[in-house]
């Protein structure tokens, strides 16, 4: 079945039950009733970043403590707040703003700096010099070939513009932990709930609401599992993953949720149906 069947055709397997925003790749996130689905994603999800000096992307996989400071949308912009430092706007760079050179991962990509007074408040809430960036050119960091279908792009997310996870799945891995973890830990934009565990690992392409999603790979997780992302704390540095990877082993890492690429932009919306309109045999592929 090609990217552009009908919605209509497909078999309902899940809903939407909770949709997430990242705004600030690592920093809080906000939860959402609805939102767009664009190329990259949910609209506002990973476009902005915080970078060292030299350009780096920094993450809670250095920093655990990122976890605290919140973010909030604002008019035209954003809000960061951390206890004891209270909350400081910041404006969306201009979209003609200078462009400067920095790395995800092994990508270098075209971002607009958001100025002195972020970087100083950013600096403080997290104990280091680094910079806030904002990407405006969403076609700039092309989505892994190997997986995504030719033309998706993403933004500041590691790999993929989605990320989807299900609460079944989850009800079934804390089943197997000592002791359970919340949905944050994995920090998906879409969550599910109301098919059979793991079933997610069958779907290969999704209608949710007036989008369409094509499912690319399982999500390989690392030590952000392991935050409590209200504390900032690892109550127990060997779980989720230590359970995963007797568990959820597959080539690449031990795998939670599922990456997608946006293939038709539209509304989504939380208590949407998702429908099944292509399938295919697990695509947890043994290590």
């Amino acid at each position: 079945m090609n990217d552009l069947a009908d919605p209509a055709t497909g078999a309902p397997v899940a809903r939407v039950v909770a949709l997430h925003v990242h705004p600030v790749k690592s920093l809080g996130g906000i939860a959402v009733a609805e939102g767009r689905l664009g190329p990259c994603g949910l609209e506002d999800d990973r476009r902005w970043m915080v970078v060292d000096p030299d350009g780096r992307f920094l993450t809670q996989r250095q920093m655990p403590h990122m976890a605290l400071v919140g973010v909030a949308r604002g008019p035209g912009g954003l809000v960061l707040a951390r206890a004891g430092l209270g909350a400081h706007a910041v404006a969306r760079p201009p979209a003609d703003g200078a462009r400067r050179m920095v790395q995800v991962w092994k990508d270098s990509v075209p971002a607009v700096d958001a100025g002195d007074a972020a970087a100083a408040w950013l600096g403080a809430a997290l104990g280091r010099p680094c910079r806030l960036v904002y990407l405006h050119d969403t076609g700039a960091r092309p989505a892994d070939p190997a997986f995504a279908p030719p033309g998706a792009t993403v933004g500041f997310a590691d790999g993929f513009a989605v990320l989807l996870a299900s609460r079944d799945s989850l009800d079934a891995l804390n089943r197997d932990l000592p002791a359970a973890v919340p949905m944050d830990r994995f920090r998906p934009n879409l969550v599910l709930e109301g098919a059979a565990p793991w079933a997610e690992d069958g779907w290969r392409l999704l209608a949710v609401g007036a989008a369409l999603l094509r499912i690319v790979k399982p999500c390989s997780r690392c030590i952000v599992t392991t935050i409590d992302q209200q504390t900032a704390e690892i109550p127990d540095p060997r779980e989720p993953l230590a359970t995963l990877a007797r568990t959820r082993r597959a080539r690449g890492g031990v795998m939670f949720g599922q990456n997608a690429a946006v293939v038709r932009p539209g509304r989504i919306a939380v208590g949407d149906q998702v429908r099944l309109l292509e399938e295919g045999p697990s695509n947890l592929v043994p290590a």
